[in-house]
């Protein structure tokens, strides 16, 4: 059972099935009981008429022999007197049920005893005066056999006080046959047209679903291409239907193109680690094998620098190792002005002017930022390096300016991607790997913030880190 409604197809029909089954069976219910309620109330109504009729001739004084409605066409008729007994009755009346007797056959009339219309009068509350007929009926069903035939019936009782006679209640029946086949083909019709109804819809909904999920599947068919073949330059077919299937297609290309884009990044990442770190090991083991040989060949200061260049780079892989992974910075207050003191302290030529400004996250990592961002500008400032921190609005600013050439329209957003190095600072020695600013930028869009490249106050660069305040 799981299999067979294991696909949204299957689920989707079966669910439309049952719910217009549920509403079919629902509003048949409700026709059938409104048209048999309608069909009953036009029998009772033709039964009041045919009683109403016979009262009437009672109330004038027609002898019971000569009543009009006892021929039995119109349905069957019982006149009983106030003692219940049957004193008139359709002609070929065998049998009959749902009324106050079942004979078919007056009887002879009985002399009253001298204080039965009294008892009578008390039970009956409001007496009808002579010739009056009752204003309300009474309704009941049952069945009678007339000549024969055997019917249900719906039968109406009207009261009628006579002149001679007493007190008299007047049955007569209206016959049910046109409710009953008029409910059967009604039910008959709705057994046969809603099987075939419930057919129709779970085949359109089948063939609705089938075309509508078509896309679906082949957005699944060429996803698993893409994980076997793991091109990840390939995309899902976009349908042009504009519909949520139209979206997801688009979602997914879009996320496979940023997958591609960051799988992309990271082989650059691994490759340019990789070349970086060959140097630095090269260098260090050509200088230890020259020592291993030629002792007094040591270059103890070059192999000390190799190796706290390689730390460095090693550190800085790691960090944004650590940031590409997701790692979020804490919600620590960090105080930029002191923390743009401390960076500057111990710089040659590098003068702070700050005020204090408080924002959250990582002090370990913003430290980071503003000590990259120093040592960017001292590395192509010519002899002055400025560190302002203050408010903008809802933001704090921090800059970093030199008074060095700057950095070239053109270059000022490619100097933020790793391993990049402008023709000034292609050098190793002079101009590291290339990861400072790129770190830099990283940790400030993970605290919510921005870093940017400009031209500064003295027409070096203008480096802008601005963050949101506490």
């Amino acid at each position: 059972m799981r299999r067979l409604f294991g696909s949204v197809r299957a689920r989707a029909t079966l669910g439309a099935t049952l719910v217009v089954a549920v509403a079919l069976v629902a509003a048949g219910a409700a026709v059938l009981l409104s048209l048999r309620s309608n069909l009953i109330g036009e029998a009772g109504t033709q039964a009041e008429r045919s009683a109403r009729a016979v009262a009437s001739e009672l109330a004038a004084g027609t002898p019971y022999d000569k009543l009009s409605g006892l021929d039995g066409d119109d349905g069957p008729v019982q006149v009983l007197d106030e003692h219940g007994r049957l004193v008139a009755a359709s002609e070929d009346l065998e049998r009959i049920s749902g009324t106050d007797t079942d004979r078919v056959k007056p009887q002879p009339a009985a002399k009253p005893a001298p204080d039965d219309d009294d008892d009578d009068a008390d039970d009956a509350g409001e007496p009808l005066e002579a010739g009056e007929i009752s204003g309300e009926s009474v309704f009941s069903n049952g069945s009678a056999t007339i000549d024969g035939d055997a019917e249900d019936y719906r039968f109406a009782a009207v009261e009628v006080e006579t002149h001679d006679r007493g007190h008299l209640t007047v049955y007569a029946g209206s016959p049910l046959a046109a409710e009953h086949e008029a409910v059967r083909s009604a039910l008959t019709v709705m057994l046969i047209g809603f099987p075939l109804l419930l057919g129709v819809v779970a085949a359109v909904t089948w063939l609705v679903t089938r075309r509508a999920l078509r896309p679906v599947e082949g957005i699944r068919r060429e996803m698993a291409a893409i994980t076997q073949s793991e091109d990840l330059a390939r995309r899902v077919p976009e349908p042009d239907t504009h519909d949520e299937i139209a979206r997801l297609a688009s979602t997914t290309n879009e996320t496979l193109a940023a997958l591609e884009t960051s799988v992309e990044r990271q082989r650059r990442f691994v490759a340019d680690a990789s070349h970086e770190l060959r140097s630095p090991i090269a260098s260090l083991r050509t200088q230890l094998e020259v020592a291993a040989a030629h002792p007094e060949l040591l270059d103890l200061d070059g192999a000390v620098e190799d190796t706290v260049r390689l730390q460095r780079l090693a550190a800085d892989l790691l960090l944004l190792a650590r940031l590409d992974a997701g790692e979020r910075p804490n919600d620590a207050r960090v105080d930029l002005a002191r923390l743009a003191r401390a960076a500057a302290e111990g710089r040659t030529g590098v003068t702070v002017d700050a005020e204090p400004v408080e924002v959250a996250g990582s002090r370990g990592q913003l430290g980071r930022v503003l000590a990259n961002l120093l040592d960017n500008a001292q590395r192509h400032a010519r002899s002055a390096v400025t560190v302002t921190v203050r408010r903008e609005g809802d933001r704090a600013v921090v800059g970093v300016a030199d008074d060095g050439d700057g950095v070239p329209e053109d270059d000022r957003e490619r100097i933020f991607e790793r391993f990049v190095r402008l023709d000034a600072a292609r050098s190793r020695d002079d101009g590291g790997a290339g990861l400072g600013l790129a770190i830099a930028r990283d940790v400030a869009v993970r605290h919510g913030g921005t870093l940017t490249a400009g031209r500064g106050p003295a027409g070096g660069a203008l480096f802008e880190l601005r963050l949101p305040l506490v």
